[in-house]
């Protein structure tokens, strides 16, 4: 019985760990990462 839960557990964690590489690879492939300088110099503008 113990080893049937593993063996759940270890494919609900490799399917969990997968989606996010899954969501990460295509985070990357549609550019969410390419403008890294505008948040940094977002806080020095005045929006009064």
């Amino acid at each position: 019985m113990p080893a049937e839960m593993v063996m759940i557990l270890v494919g609900f964690s490799t399917a969990f760990a997968l989606t996010f590489l899954a969501a990460f690879i295509w985070a990357v492939k549609t550019g969410q990462f390419k403008d890294r300088t505008t948040p940094a110099m977002r806080m020095l503008n005045d929006d009064k």
